[in-house]
């Protein structure tokens, strides 16, 4: 990993720009409202002032009602390589006007945009903005700035263009500045440093942002030293360190990596950096919004594709970066990787990772992973530190990767010994018993018998209604498809809920929660399921629809009834000597049973005790009925499962749950006309409960005719399971 780190590859560098990246986006600069503003060629611009390119004489006006706002300096964050497209000169070379001179004598007596933008660009102070190329055969652009330099040359350190995409000649004239706008990306397309200085051929050439503070600051000259020192000299061997910073007279320094580029410390996007240019233009801009700005004139329309990744964008518009770059500068807050930085990770790594491999024989794995632990969250420390402090950059990750190899190395034979032993209780019971069993069971084998404990718990039945008929109708191969179709993404939202799955009985599905594992929450748990599967189903539908309708075959959507009860369960290894499961047994799971049942009869999907109703009272719920199943004497209130919390505390619901209790009521005191109306009222306002209210409506119409007798106690005694 030593070697590793010195030698720099690709994959290294990748990884610490990263880290960088989320050290910025844990800590960005906070935006401070510097004059530096974008005037924004947006989709509003556009969609009102017309598309781009726009006539020359449009972009003149522009730039003079900037110039009447008083910026300090106007940036063009655009080429404007060739003549105006409405200019005279072009529409007599391409308009066929040869057959009628006075024609051509008209047009060419109107004036030239060209001419008016460069008229404009002449008394304003303008900065234009030219593209580099690796294409030599083209023309280059004018300089407007001196250099002097302090040391040697500077140009041999400065990435080397061959040509330039370069303004109008008159324009570049006219204009107090000429920069570059090329913004180099690294190796992962997002864009962390911009060279303020730039090579064509010999020559050197200052960046947009640059210029842009150069022309506000009126200076002429840029003074760049050499890393190696500050001697006339002007010999290779004084600068071996490179570019140490690029000052602009009188007293403006900008420190500057080796390659006289400059790390960028991101804001995240800030709306009030932009003006959007049709507002320019519509005189709507306050007297003194730009008043001393420097203001660089770019686009952010999806259309035009001047779109960058920074660490905190990844569609940023190129111009914001020079803004940033410019705001950087201004307040003197930059981010510096020094170039003393590697040596120090390199010396981290060798301390951390000596110590580690020497601790590992004599402490064991257990006391090397807290020192490997420690050394990680150090080198992670150390970092947020020198970023947040001094905005240095310290790369944790490549410490951080050495020291978790030498303690993977130094511990394999223990972890190959210890998985041994896991992965042989992992094979044998993978197959029949809950994930979460399985990793208990791997950690304390001594659970590994027969005997179980009493726990309160929610358990959960779900089955197929008319599953026999449609067993009758189908191919045994068939059905075999739609179960697995069935049970596989059912199983999914059980578990997804931290379930434990107890067994499949044909059709149905039986699972549990709070076992094995500790879940207080067990019953809001079962419910979130219970709803999850309920949706699940229509999407299962969806799939077994396209299935029949590609074959040609009718298709009968599935219907599921889910019951949940609460309370305490004895859980644990059930069976024999020779094999067991984990499964649950006690009074309330045979209740969850006899509840999925009676999802049939009350024409409902899920069925809930009064336990798991008052274990989970967030959730939409209605009361069902007061009832005695089969099998047992003794009532139990029953509610039917609605919907989530926000379900719940909607008005539509509570205004419902009201009307339903007065029906309830209502039928209890035995006041069963006015039980009957409300069940005209309940079903116009629950469609979906249709099949309740029919059968409530069934029921008080019988005992209309036939009243209970005095000691009724409105309890309902099933008839079936």
């Amino acid at each position: 990993m030593l070697a590793v780190s010195l030698f720099q590859f690709d994959w290294v560098t990748d990884l610490q720009l990263r880290s960088f990246d989320e050290l910025q986006r844990r800590s960005p600069r906070a935006y401070e409202d510097v004059p530096v503003r974008i005037v924004d060629l947006d989709d509003a611009t556009l969609e009102r002032v017309g598309q781009w390119p726009w006539s020359r004489s449009q972009v003149a006006s522009l730039v003079d009602r900037l110039t009447e706002l008083g910026a300090a300096s106007i940036a063009f964050d655009i080429v404007f390589a060739e003549s105006d497209r409405t200019a005279p000169s072009r529409i007599l070379e391409t308009g066929g006007f040869k057959s009628s001179p006075e024609l051509r004598r008209l047009l060419s007596e109107l004036p030239d945009p060209d001419d008016a933008l460069a008229e404009a660009i002449a008394r304003s102070p303008v900065v234009t903005g030219f593209a580099l190329t690796h294409d030599s055969d083209t023309r280059t652009p004018q300089e407007h700035a001196g250099f002097a330099y302090l040391g040697a040359n500077p140009a041999q350190f400065l990435p080397r263009y061959a040509g330039a995409v370069a303004n109008l000649a008159p324009l570049e004239a006219a204009s107090s500045g000429n920069g570059s706008f090329a913004i180099a990306h690294d190796r992962d397309g997002v864009i962390r440093r911009v060279p303020l200085l730039y090579r064509l051929d010999d020559r050197i050439y200052p960046s947009l942002a640059a210029e842009a503070l150069r022309v506000a600051m009126r200076a002429s000259t840029y003074v760049v030293k050499a890393a190696g020192g500050e001697s006339q000299g002007g010999a290779d061997s004084e600068a071996v360190n490179g570019i140490a910073s690029l000052r602009i007279p009188p007293g403006l320094t900008i420190p500057t990596d080796p390659q006289g580029r400059i790390w960028i410390r991101f804001t995240p996007p800030e709306p009030s950096r932009y003006l959007p240019a049709w507002r320019v233009l519509a005189g709507e801009v306050a007297p003194d919004a730009l008043n001393g700005s420097i203001v660089l004139i770019g686009t952010s329309a999806t259309g035009l594709k001047d779109i960058r990744s920074t660490p905190l964008d990844p569609a940023a518009p190129g111009v914001v970066v020079h803004a940033e770059v410019i705001e950087n500068i201004l307040l003197q807050e930059y981010l510096d990787r020094p170039d003393w930085a590697s040596g120090a990770e390199l010396l981290f790594t060798l301390v951390w990772g000596t110590l580690l491999a020497l601790l590992i024989r004599r402490a064991g794995a257990l006391w090397s992973a807290a020192l490997g632990l420690l050394g990680i969250a150090g080198a992670a420390t150390l970092s947020w530190i020198a970023f947040t402090q001094s905005h240095l950059l310290f790369d944790p990750v490549m410490p951080s990767i050495a020291g978790c190899a030498v303690y993977l190395a130094g511990s394999l034979t223990n972890y190959l010994h210890t998985e041994s032993e896991r992965s042989r209780i992992r094979s044998a019971f993978a197959h029949y018993l809950s994930p979460p069993l399985v990793k208990q069971l791997s950690t304390r084998p001594d659970t590994l018998r027969l005997g179980g404990e009493m726990r309160d718990m929610t358990v959960l039945f779900a089955d197929i209604r008319g599953f026999t008929s449609l067993s009758e109708r189908l191919e045994p191969q068939e059905l075999t498809h739609i179960l697995n179709n069935f049970l596989t993404p059912m199983t999914d939202r059980i578990l997804e809920a931290q379930g434990t799955i107890d067994k499949y009985m044909g059709d149905c599905i039986m699972s549990f929660w709070n076992a094995p594992l500790d879940l207080p929450e067990h019953a809001a748990h079962a419910c979130s399921a219970a709803l999850a599967m309920v949706e699940e189903l229509d999407r299962v539908n969806e799939r077994l629809w396209q299935e029949c309708y590609e074959r040609g075959q009718p298709f009968s959507p599935l219907q599921i009834g889910i019951g949940l009860n609460s309370g305490d369960c004895c859980v644990g290894n059930m069976g024999s000597q020779q094999r067991f499961d984990y499964s649950v047994l006690g009074d309330e799971v045979n209740l969850a049973s006899r509840l999925e049942g009676q999802s049939k009869t009350y024409g409902v999907t899920i069925v809930i005790g009064d336990n798991t109703r008052v274990r989970a009272p967030q959730f939409a719920a209605l009361e069902l009925d007061l009832i005695r199943v089969k099998g047992k004497s003794k009532p139990v209130r029953i509610h039917t499962l609605i919907g989530d919390a926000e379900l719940a505390t909607s008005k539509a619901f509570q205004e419902r749950h009201q009307k339903h209790q007065e029906l309830l009521d209502a039928y209890r005191g035995q006041d069963f006309k006015r039980a009957l109306q409300l069940t005209e009222q309940c079903a116009v306002s629950a469609p979906t409960l249709q099949a309740l209210y029919a059968l409530y409506r069934g029921r008080i119409e019988e005992y209309l005719e036939h009243p209970p007798p005095s000691d009724w106690d409105s309890v309902y005694t099933a008839r079936s399971k």
